[in-house]
C-alpha cells in the first residue's frame, strides 16, 4: 500500500513537470512550524520556503512575493497563519494569491483553533491531498482564472458605479449650490432696489427742504431790503 501511494505521488510529480503547472509547491505554517505541505515536482522548494518563513519580518498580516531563478514564492500571512506557494514566473500574481486565499480559508475552516497548538506536520496526511487538488485546479482548470477575472470585473463595475454615484451626488451638490447662489442674488437684488428707492425718497425730501429754505431765505432778504428802503420794519414810507 505504501509503495502504491509513493508511486502515485511520484507519478503526479512527473505529470506536473510534463504539464508545466503554474503552481508547483505549497505549504501551510504557523510561524516557522510547517503544518502541511505538498510538492508537485522534485525541487528544493521546501528548503527555500523554510528560509522564507524564518525571514518574514514582524508578526503583522502581509502579502509578499520573492523571486528565485524563474520561480516566484508567494506568501500570505493572516492571523499568524502563513500560506506559501511556489509558482512559475509566468503565472503572474492573481492566480497564486487566489490559491493562497482559498487554502487559508479551507485550512481555518477545517482545523479552527487546533492550528494554534498543532505539532509540526500534524495536518499533513490529510491536508496535503487538499493542497494537491487545489494546485492542480488553480494550475490547469480555466475556471480558476475565469472566476478571479469575473471577481475583478465585478469589482471594477462596483468602482465605476460608486464613481458614477459620486458624480451624480457631486452634480446635485453643484445644482443646489447654484440654486442657493441664484436665491442669494435675487435677495441681494431685492434689497438693492429697496435701498435705491429709499435713497431716492431721501434725496427728494432733502431737495424739497432745501428749496423751501431757499425760498424762505429769499423772502427774508427781500424784506430786509424793503425795510431799509422804506425807513423802518413796518415799511412806513412805502405803504
Amino acid at each position: 500500500m505504501t509503495i502504491l501511494v509513493l508511486h502515485r505521488d511520484q507519478s503526479r510529480k512527473r505529470e506536473g513537470e510534463r504539464k508545466g503547472m503554474a503552481i508547483l509547491y505549497a505549504l501551510v505554517a504557523r510561524g516557522s512550524v510547517v503544518l502541511a505541505e505538498y510538492s508537485a515536482t522534485s525541487t528544493t522548494a521546501n528548503a527555500i520556503a523554510r528560509q522564507i518563513l524564518e525571514k518574514i519580518p514582524g508578526n503583522n498580516d502581509t502579502n509578499a512575493s520573492y523571486s528565485q531563478d524563474r520561480y516566484i514564492f508567494h506568501v500570505k500571512r493572516t492571523d499568524g497563519l502563513t500560506v506559501l506557494c511556489m509558482a512559475d514566473d509566468t503565472a503572474g500574481r492573481r492566480i497564486p494569491f487566489a490559491f493562497l486565499e482559498e487554502i487559508h480559508q479551507r485550512f481555518v475552516r477545517t482545523y479552527g483553533r487546533a492550528v494554534l497548538s498543532a505539532q509540526p506536520y500534524a495536518m499533513n496526511d490529510e491536508f496535503s491531498r487538499v493542497l494537491s487538488q487545489q494546485i492542480e485546479y488553480f494550475s490547469s482548470d480555466p475556471n480558476a482564472d475565469r472566476i478571479n477575472r469575473l471577481k475583478g470585473e465585478m469589482s471594477q463595475v462596483r468602482n465605476v458605479m460608486i464613481e458614477n454615484i459620486d458624480k451624480v451626488l457631486d452634480r446635485g451638490d453643484r445644482l443646489e449650490l447654484l440654486v442657493d447662489k441664484t436665491a442669494t442674488m435675487q435677495g441681494n437684488t431685492f434689497r438693492f432696489r429697496k435701498q435705491a428707492r429709499r435713497f431716492r425718497n431721501t434725496v427728494w425730501w432733502r431737495n424739497v427742504k432745501l428749496t423751501i429754505a431757499l425760498i424762505f431765505l429769499l423772502l427774508v432778504i427781500i424784506y430786509v431790503v424793503l425795510a431799509f428802503v422804506c425807513h423802518g420794519p413796518t415799511l412806513p414810507s412805502c405803504l
